[in-house]
C-alpha cells in the first residue's frame, strides 16, 4: 500500500513537470503549485516549504542586473567581449566559447551571448573557419557557465540546498570546483569541435553558395561585422560596479571572517549577503549612473529572470513536498544506485535541463534527490555543472534558432530530426569533457 501511495505521488509530481515543460516559462511555475494542490489536499503530504532564500536571491539579481541593463552595462561589456574574440580570429573555436562562457559567468545570464552571435560568425567564416564549429560551443559553454557564476538562478537555487546544515558547502566551495571544471571541458570540447562539418572549402553547399553569389567568399581583410550596441560612460561604470558585487561575493565567500556576524556571534551565511550586496549594486548604479528605474521591468533581463523565478517557485515547492515526505524511502532506495553510479544523478540534472531549458529548475528538482541519497556536494557540484549543457540539445532554445539564422553560410543547423542539428554533439561532448575534471575535482577539493 505504501509503495502505491509512493508510485501514485511521483507520477503526480512527473505529470506536473511533464504539464509545465509543454507551457514551458511561467506555466513551469503554475503546474508546480497545482501538484502542490493535489499532492497536499488530495494524497494528504503535509505541505514543503518554498524556495524562499533562492527567490530572494533570483529576485535582488535580477534588479541589479536590470539596472545595469537600462544603464547601458550589458552593451559596454557585450563591446569588450566582441574586442577580445576579434584579437585571436583563426583560433576562434576556441577563444569565443571561453570568452562567451566568462562574459556569462560575470553577468549571470546566457542573454549577453545574442549581440555576439553576427560577430563570431563572421569573424569565422572571414578567416576560413566553419562558423558552426565557434557558434555551437560559444552557445552550449554559456549555459555550463551558469553553474560557475556566483549571481546566476541556478547558482542560488544550488548554495541554499548545500549551504546548510550538515553539508555546510558555501558558494565558494561550489564555485572552486565548477568553474576549474568547465573551462577545461570547454578547451577540450573545441579541440574536437574544430574537427566537426567540412571545412569551407570542402563543403559543396557553401561552395555552391559562394559559386551562386548568394554568399561572398571568404576574405580575412575585409570589415567585420559590427556590434550593434551603443557604448556609453555610464554603461562601462554600471558594468564595473556589478563586477564589483561580483567579486564582493567572492570574495567573502573566501574570507568568513571578513563577513558581519549574526546574533551568534558567528559569520553569516552567503545567502542573505548575497541578497544584500545585489541590492546594494543595484542602488549603486542608480546613484552613480542613473539610469531610468521606470525602464527595468520592461528589460530582458527582468522578464527572463522573473519568468526563470516562477518557474523555481512551483517546481521547487513540488519537489520539497514530494521529498519531505518520502526522504527515507529515496536515501535507501536510490541512495545505493547513486553511491555506486554517480552518473545516474548527472544524468537526472541532464535530462531534466533537456526537458524545461531551466538549469534552476533542474537544480531544485534533482540536487535534493543526489543529497538526501548521500552524494558528497563536492562530487554532486561537479557533476552538476556539467549536466547544465543538456538545456541545448534539443535545437528548442532561442540562442540556437539565433546562431542558426545568423549564419549565412548555412553550417549552423538546427536539423529536421531531433539529433541532426549542429549543437546535438557540442553538447554531449561538452558534457563528457566537463563531467570528468568535475568529478575529479569535486572527489579532491569536496
Amino acid at each position: 500500500m505504501e509503495t502505491a501511495r509512493f508510485i501514485i505521488e511521483l507520477l503526480v509530481v512527473l505529470g506536473a513537470i511533464i504539464m509545465g515543460t509543454r507551457s514551458s516559462g511561467v506555466g513551469l511555475g503554475l503546474w508546480g503549485g497545482a501538484g502542490v494542490a493535489v499532492l497536499v489536499f488530495v494524497m494528504g503530504l503535509p505541505i514543503g516549504s518554498p524556495p524562499v532564500d533562492a527567490l530572494l536571491i533570483v529576485m535582488a539579481v535580477i534588479v541589479a542586473s536590470s539596472m545595469m541593463q537600462v544603464a547601458g552595462g550589458i552593451d559596454w561589456m557585450v563591446s569588450i567581449a566582441a574586442k577580445l574574440i576579434s584579437k585571436n580570429p583563426k583560433a576562434i573555436t576556441f577563444v569565443a566559447p571561453l570568452v562567451s562562457f566568462l562574459f556569462a559567468v560575470g553577468a549571470g545570464t546566457s542573454n549577453i551571448l545574442y549581440p555576439l552571435l553576427p560577430v563570431i560568425q563572421d569573424l569565422s567564416y572571414r578567416n576560413g573557419v566553419r562558423p558552426s564549429r565557434p557558434l555551437s560551443l560559444s552557445v552550449v559553454a554559456t549555459g555550463v557557465a551558469l553553474a560557475c557564476s556566483p549571481v546566476s538562478a541556478a547558482m542560488a537555487a544550488m548554495v541554499t540546498l548545500t549551504a546548510v546544515n550538515p553539508y555546510n558547502f558555501e558558494l565558494i566551495d561550489i564555485i572552486k570546483i565548477t568553474f576549474p571544471a568547465a573551462l577545461i571541458g570547454i578547451v577540450v570540447a573545441a579541440i574536437f569541435v574544430n574537427k566537426l562539418g567540412k571545412d569551407i572549402e570542402n563543403d559543396p553547399e557553401i561552395q555552391a553558395k559562394i559559386s551562386s553569389g548568394e554568399i561572398p567568399a571568404p576574405d580575412a581583410g575585409g570589415a567585420v561585422a559590427q556590434v550593434q550596441v551603443t557604448v556609453t560612460r555610464a554603461g562601462r561604470n554600471a558594468a564595473l560596479i556589478f563586477f564589483a558585487g561580483v567579486a564582493a561575493i567572492v570574495v567573502f565567500g573566501l574570507f568568513k571572517n571578513l563577513r558581519p556576524q549574526d546574533a551568534a556571534g558567528d559569520p553569516i551565511s552567503m545567502t542573505p549577503l548575497i541578497q544584500v550586496l545585489m541590492l546594494l549594486v543595484g542602488t549603486l548604479i542608480w546613484l552613480v549612473c542613473r539610469p531610468d528605474v521606470k525602464e527595468v521591468p520592461g528589460t530582458s533581463v527582468f522578464k527572463a529572470g522573473m519568468v526563470s523565478a516562477i518557474a523555481l517557485f512551483g517546481l521547487a515547492w513540488l519537489t520539497d513536498t514530494f521529498l519531505g515526505a518520502h526522504t527515507e524511502m529515496i536515501a535507501n532506495g536510490v541512495g545505493s544506485m547513486v553511491q555506486s553510479a554517480p552518473w545516474i544523478f548527472a544524468l537526472g540534472v541532464f535530462l531534466v535541463c533537456v526537458l524545461t531549458t531551466s538549469q534552476s529548475t533542474a537544480t531544485r528538482t534533482v540536487v535534493p534527490i543526489g543529497l538526501a541519497a548521500g552524494m558528497a556536494p563536492g562530487l554532486l557540484s561537479g557533476m552538476w555543472a556539467a549536466a547544465f549543457a543538456g538545456i541545448y540539445l534539443l535545437p528548442t532554445n532561442g540562442s540556437q534558432i539565433a546562431a542558426a539564422n545568423f549564419d549565412i553560410s548555412g553550417s549552423t543547423k538546427l536539423g529536421t530530426k531531433l539529433y541532426d542539428h549542429s549543437f546535438f554533439v557540442p553538447t554531449l561532448m561538452l558534457t563528457v569533457t566537463t563531467i570528468v575534471p568535475g568529478a575529479l575535482l569535486g572527489l579532491v577539493l569536496g
